[in-house]
């Protein structure tokens, strides 16, 4: 399984000019079969989504159903979507073929006003792709691990974070996501962007991250690029089974996740 970070430079409120650069890095990669964006890839991340957000069915899904047929490979990443005068976060697993799987953020991000006009969503979120089981996160999430727990009952191989998250809690990113690949025993791949917007400053730090807490593969901070990572699923499973942390975890329903969580499509 081969994942590719695609760390970007979004320019604000600007969705062809953010596909079209996400597009160009993507040209370049090696080939995959999972492309990763940040957080709302096409916009920015916005508080405020009025003249921002994108309807359900934009042209970025449109553009994200092109380019996993293009280079046969999945393609992830979080949009502001208006739909049925509600806004969210809502993070896209496109495979090829034209199957979307969506998340929309659970958590949201009230310091900086997310809560006020964005809607929550209840629901986590998996998905099989390939061999392996993704499970879908979006930035702020990051810090509450309850939601990220992985379990006999909703189990994964590969946790996903796309984020806007700023240079000044960067230190917190890159314990934050080392913790949650070694809790859970999974590889962690997160996705940050590079550049400003009108309220902060972002220096990446997108990278993979094994179930031992290394860094398998890493963006270089401050630029626009793309980092592939080979993931071995079969060294993964031996690891669980060897060291089985997880069959101690305490019970599933204990830990206030839904008992259903979403099916696997």
């Amino acid at each position: 399984m081969r994942i590719t970070l695609l760390q970007t430079d979004i320019q604000w409120a600007r969705p062809a000019d953010n596909r079209q650069a996400a597009e160009a890095l993507m040209i370049t990669a090696a080939p995959t079969d999972v492309f990763i964006l940040p957080e709302m890839f096409s916009t920015g991340f916005a508080t405020e989504p009025e003249g921002v957000a994108e309807t359900a069915d934009s042209d970025t899904l449109r553009w994200m159903q092109r380019m996993a047929d293009r280079f046969d490979a999945a393609v992830c990443g979080s949009v502001a979507v208006a739909e049925a005068g509600r806004y969210f976060n809502r993070c896209y697993f496109v495979k090829p073929g034209g199957t979307v799987v969506a998340y929309d953020k659970h958590h949201l991000f009230s310091y900086g006003g997310e809560n006020r006009r964005f809607t929550a969503g209840e629901q986590p979120c998996r998905v099989e792709w390939r061999g392996a089981t993704f499970r879908l996160c979006v930035c702020y999430d990051l810090r509450f691990p309850v939601w990220s727990r992985n379990s006999a009952e909703a189990p994964y191989d590969v946790l996903l974070y796309v984020a806007n998250w700023p240079e000044t809690r960067r230190r917190a990113w890159d314990a934050l996501l080392r913790a949650r690949a070694i809790e859970n025993q999974c590889y962690v791949a997160a996705v940050n962007r590079v550049g400003t917007d009108p309220c902060c400053r972002y220096d990446g730090g997108s990278c993979v991250t094994d179930a031992y807490g290394n860094v398998v593969c890493q963006a270089t901070d401050g630029q626009a690029g793309a980092v592939t990572a080979e993931l071995d699923l079969e060294a993964l499973h031996r690891f669980r089974q060897k060291f089985p942390v997880l069959a101690d975890a305490d019970a599933f329903r204990l830990l206030g996740v839904p008992d259903k969580p979403s099916s696997i499509r």
